[in-house]
Parts: structure tokens; C-alpha cells; sequence
């Protein structure tokens, strides 16, 4: 099991950052995803959640919150199954311009860019988001506030 780490960012306006991702080898096979990804060595996940939101938006000017969800999933990407433990930080940002200059050779072959959503253009959306609860997940924190402790979501199994 993968230990990840994944950061709900939202800027000032409330909009949150989502990632374009899609196959390698299949660029018509898309979804938007947090930004995130597995631990590395001995770093925390809060650790993890800063290094892989720098590393795959640029950001750095941001404040990290407490860890809004938990989940478990298992999917296949680049030619393998993935089973991974997420855990979802709310992070706050002013900084709002993304540049992507730390993706491994893997994420540069796999994700297309990035864009800021309201959670209206989010419950909109017809494409494939992941967590695929994040539109309601979303707006109950934007209406209620961080959770008391970190919710546990559906396993989700593609």
C-alpha cells in the first residue's frame, strides 16, 4: 500500500487547484486529480504534501491545514495497478500562477497542465474527477469548515 499525501489548495477566491492528468500512451483518457503523491524515505506526510505540491504546481507560499479526508484506492495507470492510503490536506494560497517544473519523467509523459475550479464549475463538470466525491466534498467545506477529524471516504476501486 502507497502512502500518498494530497492537497485540497483553494485560493483566496474559494476556487481549487486541480490537476489534468491522462494515460501515457492514451492522451484521450483523461481525469483531473489533487495535487499529490507517495512519500518518499522517511519524510512525513505533511512533508510529502509540500514537496509534491512545489513540485507539481510551483507553489510554495502556501499554509497547511489539517488533513480533511482519508481514502484508499486502487487503480491502473502506466501499465500497473496502484493501491495507495491517501490522506487530503486543506492548504491555502494567494499564489495562484502554476508552474509545473519538478514532475518526474512519468508525470511530464501524464499530466497536461492545471486549472483553478469553483466548486459550481466543479459540480458542473462532466469529466472524470478524483476523489469522485470531491464537487459535494468540496462544497460541505466551503459551507461548514475543516472537519473535527479527518473523514474517511468510500474505497475507491477503477
Amino acid at each position: 500500500m502507497r502512502k500518498v499525501a494530497r492537497v485540497v489548495l483553494l485560493d483566496p477566491q474559494d476556487r481549487i487547484l486541480l490537476l489534468h492528468g491522462h494515460e501515457p500512451d492514451d492522451p484521450a483518457d483523461t481525469w483531473w486529480f489533487t495535487p499529490g503523491g507517495g512519500l518518499e524515505g522517511d519524510e512525513s506526510r505533511e512533508e510529502a504534501a509540500l514537496r509534491e505540491l512545489a513540485e507539481e504546481t510551483g507553489i510554495t507560499d502556501v499554509e497547511l491545514g489539517p488533513v480533511l479526508w482519508r481514502r484508499r484506492c486502487s487503480f491502473p495507470f502506466a501499465g500497473r495497478r496502484w493501491d495507495q492510503d491517501e490522506w487530503y490536506y486543506l492548504a491555502l494560497t494567494t499564489q495562484t500562477a502554476t508552474a509545473a517544473a519538478g514532475l518526474t519523467e512519468l508525470e511530464r509523459r501524464s499530466v497536461a497542465g492545471a486549472r483553478w475550479w469553483t466548486c459550481q464549475e466543479l459540480t458542473e463538470a462532466h469529466e472524470t474527477v478524483y476523489p469522485t466525491r470531491l464537487a459535494e466534498l468540496l462544497s460541505r467545506l466551503l459551507d461548514d469548515g475543516p472537519p473535527d477529524r479527518p473523514e474517511t471516504l468510500d474505497t475507491e476501486i477503477v
